[in-house]
């Protein structure tokens, strides 16, 4: 609880164990086996926090944070746990919350658009190899450069169908992008879509300084993310997590040491976080923990073991609550034994037999002290909370939920012009004028094909006209001949039969005759010459 401008949570046998406002953005460690009492270390923090001004994040893995929403109940079991602490002037009361969830089912949606998480996150997301992720970092940047928008999934394989089509082109700009790495990020995503973790994507996308509040009282908001179904892909959910820190690390200026933190991440099941990471992404995440703090943002870690923890974040977690241990194998008492010796010893015990003997709701504790120093361990009790144990009731989260201003600003997705409907577009006008090219194409082909066969057709009738008049010129020069021949013939037979026959007859009169005879003939011959020409007869 916030007490004297500190927080109290915790006692043991000697002295109250206070973490005090400026070091809790120092990070810290909640630890345990389960059913040691993690989850009521989380709320008494976070209530104290609150008290204070300072909003705080919770991820819900077991759903049972909800209570917070409501004072907790007056029984004797918490009457007697109040007395034995020594607590005056305790009081029940709820707290200010805000419900949020991916799947936009238990709260607030929760969206982020896909270029705001980045290559690098999503091709752990999708479980892709480093072969497939380089592919998929080459169609961010393509999108990049061509001002296209990646906001869903849906944009996202638009733009992976663009690249692999195009893909000689970018292979020869970017470097190799085979259609088999395309075919594989393709299928995984299909997988991925089919866990109906689409939902997460799309605008309008979560403004992370919405959860950096407080109400008209000055109390922080506590904002709950529901991860019961989001647990279930433990990938999604570390995903997430990891894009919500570093989404705070980017955005938030830098503000040095403060008197409080301006706000306070609780990352529950946090070994999700690290299973599986390439190295990469762990250096990543070391280097937004270590920086972040300077931010005024404060990060705990939730989970069973310190061991769950890479090293190199662990060193960063300066306030320590660690749970009771069970240690049953070897390896496991390994694990104790290397929780233990994560603290400053306290000589008035064994940290390592402490560590096995704690019962539910008791712990080892250290906190830095003013100079930022670690604190001795100390074996303690961890205060009651204020608000309710507990889940609260369906219908008091669903009134919360549709009372608060973000319930309009979140609830409904908006599908805004990205990827998919300029890739979309521009595909269906290069069909259409493809489409137009080919109708032109095949109107010239036919038009060209119509005067072709015209031409045919009038060099045909061409040759037919000059046969005709060919015959008609031939058949009246032979007309012309024969007359003349017979011309030739009345004269040499008129002059025989003259001298023959004894009969004086002039040369005049014998060439009158041949010439009647001739021209009888000529009409004759030139009548029949003209009319096989015109029907074209030859004799």
């Amino acid at each position: 609880m916030y007490t004297d401008r500190k927080i109290w949570l915790a006692q043991s046998e000697t002295q109250n164990l206070y973490l005090l406002p400026q070091m809790a953005n120092r990070h810290g460690l909640i630890a345990g086996a389960t059913g040691t009492g993690k989850t009521i270390t989380m709320k008494v923090m976070a209530e104290s926090f609150s008290d204070m001004g300072v909003p705080v994040f919770f991820s819900d893995v077991k759903g049972d944070l909800s209570g917070m929403l409501n004072p907790g109940a007056d029984t004797d079991d918490m009457r007697s746990r109040i007395a034995s602490f020594g607590i005056e002037g305790f009081e029940y009361k709820s707290y200010p919350t805000r419900f949020w969830d991916v799947f936009g089912a238990a709260g607030h949606p929760v969206r982020v658009t896909v270029s705001d998480l980045g290559p690098q996150l999503l091709a752990r997301l999708l479980d892709l190899t480093d072969v497939q992720a380089g592919v998929l970092s080459i169609v961010f940047k393509v999108a990049d450069e061509n001002g296209l928008l990646l906001l869903d999934l849906k944009d996202l394989r638009a733009m992976l169908q663009y690249v692999g089509d195009n893909r000689a082109e970018f292979t020869t700009i970017y470097g190799n992008v085979s259609s088999a790495s395309i075919g594989a990020i393709q299928r995984a995503l299909l997988a991925f879509e089919d866990e109906g973790s689409e939902l997460a994507f799309g605008e309008p996308m979560l403004d992370i300084r919405d959860w950096m509040r407080t109400d008209v009282d000055g109390r922080g908001f506590i904002n709950i993310l529901s991860c019961k179904q989001l647990i279930a892909s433990p990938k999604v959910y570390a995903t997430f997590l990891l894009w919500m820190l570093n989404e705070l690390f980017e955005k938030l200026p830098e503000v040095g040491d403060l008197e409080k933190p301006r706000m306070i991440f609780f990352f529950d099941e946090a070994h999700l976080l690290f299973d599986d990471a390439p190295k990469a992404l762990v250096q990543k995440i070391e280097q937004v923990v270590k920086l972040i703090r300077s931010k005024g943002v404060g990060v705990y870690f939730v989970t069973q073991s310190p061991s769950d923890i890479p090293d190199a974040v662990l060193a960063q977690l300066s306030n320590r609550v660690q749970h009771g241990l069970r240690a049953y194998t070897p390896a496991e008492q390994k694990v104790i034994r290397a929780a233990a010796s994560s603290f400053r010893a306290n000589p008035a015990f064994d940290t390592m037999e402490a560590l096995m003997a704690l019962g539910t709701g008791e712990a080892l504790v250290s906190f830095l002290d003013e100079k930022g120093v670690p604190a001795v361990v100390e074996r303690t009790r961890i205060l009651p909370p204020q608000s309710q144990m507990g889940a609260a009731a369906s219908e008091a989260v669903e009134t919360c939920i549709h009372a608060d201003e973000f319930e309009l600003k979140y609830r409904e997705m908006v599908d805004r012009e990205s990827a998919f409907e300029i890739i979309t577009r521009a595909t269906q006008e290069l069909l259409s004028a493809q489409e137009q090219e080919a109708a032109e194409a095949l109107a010239a082909k036919e038009a060209a094909a119509a005067e072709k066969q015209r031409m045919k057709e009038a060099a045909a009738a061409s040759r037919t006209t000059s046969k005709r008049r060919s015959g008609v010129k031939t058949t009246a020069e032979r007309a012309a001949n024969a007359a003349a021949s017979s011309v030739a013939r009345a004269v040499s037979t008129n002059m025989i039969n003259s001298v023959l026959g004894g009969k004086k007859t002039s040369a005049r009169t014998i060439g009158k005759r041949a010439a009647t005879n001739a021209l009888s003939s000529v009409m004759r011959s030139g009548t029949s010459a003209i009319v096989r020409g015109l029907f074209g007869t030859r004799k």
